[in-house]
């Protein structure tokens, strides 16, 4: 088995495990990007799940953002109470288990705080690395949130923590929060400046 689908593989025993049912689909022309992965699979690129690793201090951070928005920095460092920097090769694979340009939104190394986008719970169905530059799964937002949940990841969203928690499907999933950092905010246009374009990027 190469090493590409070892890690679909991991991936998807992982997600199984936390209550997903997982269909894998690859593209050979890849879907590294945002916009590469919605032209591939054919659906509008908000609905592209980008899996964005942050150094919090010495702890890494995943922000799970809509594809057609990037993450504010300032404000993710300011909710988060510390400095932060977009993770590293080595420390996203370190943190997750997967390189950088797959990297998936769960069966992680380690369970990893969460930041969640709210923009992702408008949708019926989102898409997501499964674990290569070239393949990715669908899944509903709402079941996704659960199985991060379930995995022993915190779930907050600075950026519209109250939309998030309204959906009544994913207020359970959501009782855990993040600790300090200050209040909700609305997101406005974005995620967040520079916070990464690939679907499984570091960030």
């Amino acid at each position: 088995m190469s090493r590409r689908s070892d890690a679909i593989e991991r991936f998807t025993v992982e997600a199984e495990a936390s209550g997903l049912e997982i269909e894998v689909q690859q593209y050979p022309g890849g879907t590294r990007t945002a916009a590469d992965a919605a032209d591939a699979v054919g659906c509008h690129v908000d609905q592209i799940v980008k899996s964005l690793v942050f150094m919090a201090d010495v702890r890494p951070v995943l922000v799970l953002c809509s594809g057609g928005r990037r993450v504010d920095e300032e404000r993710l460092a300011s909710y988060l109470g510390t400095e932060i920097r977009i993770a590293g090769a080595s420390e996203v694979r370190a943190a997750t288990g997967f390189a950088i340009g797959g990297t998936p939104p769960l069966g992680h190394t380690v369970p990893l705080r969460t930041v969640v986008d709210p923009h992702l719970m408008d949708f019926d169905e989102v898409w997501a690395a499964a674990g290569t530059p070239d393949s990715v799964f669908p899944v509903k937002p709402k079941d996704l949130v659960k199985a991060k949940a379930w995995t022993g990841g915190d779930l907050a969203s600075p950026f519209g923590m109250g939309a998030l928690v309204a959906h009544p499907d994913v207020q359970a999933a959501c009782r855990r929060l993040m600790g300090g950092g200050g209040a909700a905010r609305s997101s406005g246009e974005r995620c967040g400046g520079d916070g990464g374009d690939g679907v499984g990027d570091g960030a």
